[in-house]
């Protein structure tokens, strides 16, 4: 009988999925701003496309940073230094953290539109997209940010996932 070896997943892959810590807060306000905006355009016109655009966007930045969002791109590699804009860098897992919350808002809105035909519901969806992600944009207060700190604070994610997270005023 013989036992199965697994192996861990070539460099490239792992760094692939990898996700920035820390993280500049600059870009992700900016990144945020715009999602605000696509958000804001969907619930206005009813373009149910934009849903699955806000799907993509978050499911890449989720897995990947900035790697396979062509938002987190623009934002890192473009619209921060072209604005001269000075970075401030926050914690990594945190903001992950937040962009799987708004991975499954947006996955779930996709599915209610195009699995269900209930748009209305996925409205609702992306109207709680639009609070976060304006809260992000215009006021730098990360929604899912503080869910990770409080499920840190009762023991939910371990401290060792953001030993930088429990003090919120600490260097990242």
């Amino acid at each position: 009988m013989s036992s199965l070896t697994v192996k861990a997943p070539p460099a490239k892959v792992s760094r692939l999925f990898s996700f920035p810590d820390p993280v500049n807060e600059v870009s992700a306000r900016i990144v945020a701003g715009v999602v605000a905006l696509i958000a804001l355009t969907l619930l206005i016109t009813g373009w149910s496309g934009l849903v699955l655009v806000l799907a993509y966007g978050f499911v890449a930045r989720a897995l990947t940073g900035p790697t396979l969002s062509p938002l987190g791109q623009l934002a890192t590699r473009v619209v921060t230094p072209a604005l001269g804009l000075t970075p401030k860098y926050v914690p990594g897992p945190p903001k992950r953290f937040a962009q799987s919350i708004g991975a499954g808002l947006a996955l779930t809105a996709a599915i209610l539109t195009y699995g269900f035909n209930n748009f209305a519901a996925a409205q609702v969806l992306i109207a709680a997209v639009f609070i976060a992600a304006t809260l992000e944009s215009v006021w730098a207060f990360c929604l899912g940010c503080q869910v990770f700190r409080g499920l840190m604070k009762v023991g939910v994610i371990p401290e060792s996932v953001c030993e930088r997270c429990h003090d919120i005023h600490a260097p990242a």
